[in-house]
């Protein structure tokens, strides 16, 4: 699978074309639609299934040097109000301040990012370090690991800093349920 073949299957689902609309429309700086959303959109048109079968929500991740909680859940409600009217569900993340409560949250070491893509690097799994933004002249996609995996529709465990086995067994076996033709490789020891 190329970047053009991803697109297509990606933007098949009209929640990920919506979502990157609204955040080009807002500007938010460097923000992106990532991870699982674009990952099971083309699991689902590999598998003939509905483009939206199985996406709890969609992920945003920005880079916003404001690391309040007030200016990060602005944005929060802005995007709510924006896609709850078409029935989309976000969960948007200013990637500038992931470092102040991810270590509470999770017990994991989580270094201060630079940029949203040094937070789609972080993922639990390969397969899903993808970011989708709408630009001026189409879709920029960020995929360091390019598309393999995911037409393979293979989980390969990612070793990022941050990595928790138990958190990529919860995740793989949701997957599993969902997508028995997938093929989860172990974690990483």
């Amino acid at each position: 699978m190329d970047q053009d073949q991803f697109l297509t299957a990606v933007l098949k689902n009209p929640a990920n074309a919506i979502i990157t609309e609204e955040l080009f429309q807002l500007g938010l700086p460097d923000s992106w639609l990532v991870a699982g959303c674009l990952v099971q959109t083309v699991w689902n048109v590999l598998t003939g299934r509905a483009v939206d079968y199985g996406i709890n929500d969609y992920d945003v991740f920005y880079f916003d040097p404001d690391t309040s909680w007030e200016a990060e859940d602005r944005i929060i409600r802005t995007l709510a109000e924006r896609l709850t009217k078409r029935g989309i569900g976000v969960e948007a993340r200013n990637q500038a301040r992931v470092h102040l409560w991810y270590g509470e949250k999770h017990g994991l070491p989580y270094p201060e990012l630079r940029r949203s893509s040094d937070g789609i690097d972080r993922f639990l799994t390969k397969n899903t370090q993808i970011g989708l933004r709408r630009t001026e002249h189409g879709y920029e996609v960020y995929a360091p690991n390019g598309f393999d995996d995911v037409a393979a529709m293979i989980v390969r465990p990612n070793p990022a800093p941050n990595f928790s086995a138990a958190n990529y067994a919860a995740k793989a076996a949701r997957w599993k349920s969902l997508w028995p033709e997938i093929t989860v490789l172990p974690a990483i020891a």
